[in-house]
């Protein structure tokens, strides 16, 4: 994706880094539809599969626009053992975790029971899902941490079970996704940021979701590149929401990261809400700074997909604004766009700034010595 960065190519370079770096959106999948049951209530078995998984939306269990490959993952991310991409651990650190001397690899699972519209049912899914983590990944190797995924639309069930992985090692996040019922500064979802400043982890706000609302605020596009497009419009409107409520004035300790949606944005965004504070913050007396202080102190941002300007000081002058120690690299494996470590930064960054973009920001972040 970033290949015009780079002053020439280097055929001649071995594939990866050689340097440890952190991986902070890697998706694990599940190898059968099944896989979750050892998990799950027996209640449960009985309730999906004669009522189904009945979500927001529909298009649940597929994707709202074709993909360009299969899963939306890299053709060749297939396990040779079997089953869909990201599923197999041991093909995962043959593919991405060893050849990239990744140190820390964080997992962010998908359509992993978020966002259905039986509350029930979510918060036993998210469950599983944490357990599953722990027994098939993360237990297995000490390079992953999981995400704690919650039923986000029922804030005081999200709530328990942050609260019940709190001091497990094995996570390091608590994961919410972009498009929801309410935008997330909204009080249904204060329960979550309370629960999560308590234990100390950091809430990840990934792109896609199944709030039953279009994926942009005109209705539903009719490509695929709109939907990649608006992954970026609906993280501003969730961004702007959770400035705006006052989330952060009410848990000062809350740190968050914008997952998957790009960073190009941000300056913009601090910019335009900073202009109309000015007139109208009488509306919102709860904030006591300007909004973009809020985005600068508590907002990190993994750099999957990084914008790609013409002009590499224009990526320096966002990236400047945002903060270097506040972007986490990530690859998305093993989704089709998958950025490799070795060509994402451009020349002319100093070695301090480098460390801390491909490993130090992360470790910091999520406390990992």
């Amino acid at each position: 994706m970033n290949v015009q960065f780079r002053d020439r190519p280097d055929p001649s370079a071995p594939v990866g880094v050689k340097t440890a770096i952190a991986d902070c959106d890697i998706h694990p999948a599940r190898a059968t539809a099944d896989e979750l049951y050892p998990y799950l209530a027996k209640r449960w078995h009985a309730h999906i599969e004669a009522y189904g998984k009945q979500a927001y939306h529909g298009m649940m269990e597929g994707p709202p626009y074709p993909k360009a490959q299969p899963n939306a993952s890299r053709r060749d991310a297939w396990p040779p053992e079997g089953g869909p991409q990201g599923s197999s651990l041991s093909f995962m650190q043959k593919q991405l975790l060893d050849p990239y001397n990744v140190a820390l690899g964080v997992l962010n699972p998908l359509a992993s029971g978020q966002g259905l519209r039986n509350q029930d049912l979510a918060g036993a899914i998210c469950t599983a899902i944490n357990d599953w983590q722990i027994e098939k990944w993360t237990s297995k190797d000490k390079r992953l941490k999981a995400s704690i995924i919650v039923a986000n639309e029922d804030g005081p069930t999200a709530a328990t079970e942050i609260r019940k992985r709190a001091g497990d090692p094995n996570f390091v996040q608590v994961l919410l996704l972009s498009r929801n019922v309410e935008p997330l500064g909204q009080r249904r979802y204060w329960p979550i940021y309370e629960a999560a400043q308590e234990i100390g982890l950091p809430v990840g706000v990934h792109a896609f979701g199944f709030g039953g609302n279009p994926l942009t605020p005109s209705g539903w596009p009719s490509f695929y590149i709109e939907e990649m497009v608006g992954h970026a419009q609906c993280q501003q409107t969730a961004l702007a929401s959770l400035v705006l409520e006052g989330v952060f004035e009410r848990y000062p300790d809350l740190k968050m990261v914008m997952i998957e949606a790009g960073f190009g944005w941000a300056p913009s965004l601090g910019w335009r809400l900073d202009k109309n504070f000015e007139r109208l913050y009488s509306e919102v007396p709860h904030l006591k700074r300007k909004p973009s202080e809020y985005i600068r102190d508590h907002i990190w941002w993994t750099t999957q997909p990084m914008e790609d300007p013409e002009r590499r000081d224009h990526l320096f002058q966002v990236i400047e604004w945002i903060g270097w120690d506040k972007l986490l690299f990530a690859t998305d494996y093993p989704h089709w766009d998958f950025d490799e470590p070795s060509r994402v930064l451009p020349a002319g960054v100093s070695d301090a700034n480098r460390e801390a973009f491909y490993l130090g920001n992360a470790k910091k972040l999520y406390g990992i010595s």
